[in-house]
């Protein structure tokens, strides 16, 4: 991204005066032309101006961003295109051996039974969860600075839908908030001019002021988020601290039951 001497914006994430545009999400999440049969997937990019160490400065966060998405099991063949190739390319080339080998560890190989007599070998692991959680939030920024046009101050908080939980409360509150959020999505416009590769959703404010964000990435990667703004004093929730307290708990969405403790 070239720096334009004219530009006299502040960046996204900072006071500091912007020097270059960041795309939101990276660009290096969108195929090239070359790996996806000649498709131009990289048209109408999200940009928001940025200053340098908030853009190039975080070159390695993105490609960690594309090394951790790109291949998830449940993508669509956008997805898998990118995987096998420049994500495969990126694996393969020296410079990448420290990121590849932090990016799932500990990491193993196992072998998925389809239906019939089909199999795939799947790379197996723990992501790191914290690198993610860093990268959706300049991501989640980004996107409120583009839809209001000013930084956003205050708390993100997210859920990464496609990392899997145990049994137990953790997974049982991921999927109430996915069904939530799912539900409320059905009558919300899809944002974004790749949609296969990258689109998201934003929910009205609520009544608190809370912005709710969907975000979602090959057509397998689902990312719930809040933005909590510095103005807002969160209300007390009762249903919270009934789950908290160990108190039997049951929360409907539309026909589904999610029942805590």
């Amino acid at each position: 991204m070239a720096n334009d001497p004219q530009l006299e914006e502040t960046c996204y994430m900072c006071s500091a005066l912007a020097v270059s545009r960041e795309h939101v999400p990276p660009r290096c999440l969108f195929p090239e032309s070359k790996d996806v049969g000649g498709l131009n997937l990289r048209k109408e990019l999200i940009t928001v101006p940025s200053c340098a160490a908030h853009n190039a400065a975080k070159s390695c966060d993105d490609e960690f961003l594309m090394m951790s998405l790109a291949g998830i099991v449940g993508n669509n063949s956008i997805g898998y295109r990118h995987w096998t190739g420049k994500v495969d390319r990126a694996f393969r080339r020296s410079s990448y051996r420290v990121l590849n080998s932090t990016v799932l560890k500990p990491k193993r190989i196992e072998r998925l039974v389809l239906e019939g007599n089909l199999f795939m070998d799947v790379i197996w692991g723990t992501p790191d969860v914290a690198r993610l959680y860093r990268c959706f939030e300049h991501v989640l920024r980004g996107l409120y600075f583009h839809d209001f046009g000013h930084r956003f101050e205050g708390d993100v908080r997210l859920i990464p839908g496609f990392i899997k939980h145990e049994p137990g409360h953790a997974h049982t509150w991921q999927k109430f908030i996915e069904a939530r959020y799912r539900y409320d999505a059905d009558s919300m416009p899809r944002n974004g001019g790749n949609p296969e590769v990258f689109y998201y959703q934003r929910f009205p404010n609520d009544e608190h002021g809370l912005i709710a964000y969907r975000l979602c990435l090959y057509g397998g990667v689902d990312v719930y988020a809040c933005l909590i703004p510095s103005t807002v004093r969160m209300p007390g929730n009762l249903v919270a601290e009934m789950i908290s307290g160990g108190m039997k708990t049951v929360i409907t969405v539309g026909e589904k039951a999610f029942t805590f403790n």
